[in-house]
């Protein structure tokens, strides 16, 4: 028969086990922390940021510095319009082309550790995303733990535009590299005709 001992004894490692098993996992530290020395990922302060699951994309976190979406006026990126000669179909066309210009080597400084689509379903229920590797090599091994940082870039086609959404997993500022890729691929909207406002970063 357990003793009042054994008892006490494994109540606690319960408790410990139930924590452990309900610990939402957090990273090591955020871009800002990095650069600014605060340890606020390291007290368990930053969780991951997730990504939409469809369309009708999400806002961006309050205050968020590292984050875009048209669905938040704050974050001042506006829907992407195709011109109005052009079906939706062909706007979908139009778009993957335009993310398909995305060099895998990164552009102004950013996203150099290469890009992939990870759900396509714009034909389908008009929703995709693109996951892309911004922060690689000695700063990612020096700030986290080795891996890189990852973006996710998301697009929702609607009736004659495309919401958008682009924003890093973790932490709470990016040194403007999720501005710098929407602009890019606005810019190759805009020479096919479109109505793709840059970000004023």
């Amino acid at each position: 028969m357990p003793t009042r001992k054994m008892k006490t004894v494994l109540t606690v490692l319960a408790l410990v086990c139930s924590a452990a098993a309900l610990r939402i996992p957090t990273t090591s530290t955020t871009r800002r922390a990095a650069m600014g020395g605060v340890a606020a990922a390291t007290l368990g302060l930053v969780t991951p940021q997730q990504a939409s699951a469809g369309p009708g994309l999400k806002p961006c976190p309050k205050g968020a510095n590292n984050c875009f979406s048209s669905a938040d006026e704050a974050s001042k990126v506006a829907t992407w319009t195709w011109p109005k000669s052009m079906e939706r179909a062909a706007a979908i066309a139009d778009l993957k082309a335009a993310l398909e210009t995305y060099p895998q080597a990164g552009q102004a400084g950013v996203d150099l550790g290469g890009w992939a689509v990870v759900d396509d379903k714009l034909t389908d229920t008009g929703y995709g995303r693109a996951e892309f590797k911004s922060g690689i090599g000695n700063f990612a091994k020096f700030f986290n733990g080795g891996k890189p940082f990852i973006d996710d870039l998301e697009f929702s086609v609607e009736d004659a535009t495309v919401c958008v959404r682009s924003s890093s997993r973790v932490g709470d500022s990016d040194f403007g590299v999720n501005g710098k890729r929407l602009n890019f691929i606005a810019a190759e909207l805009t020479k096919r005709g479109w109505d793709a406002k840059a970000i004023a970063l």
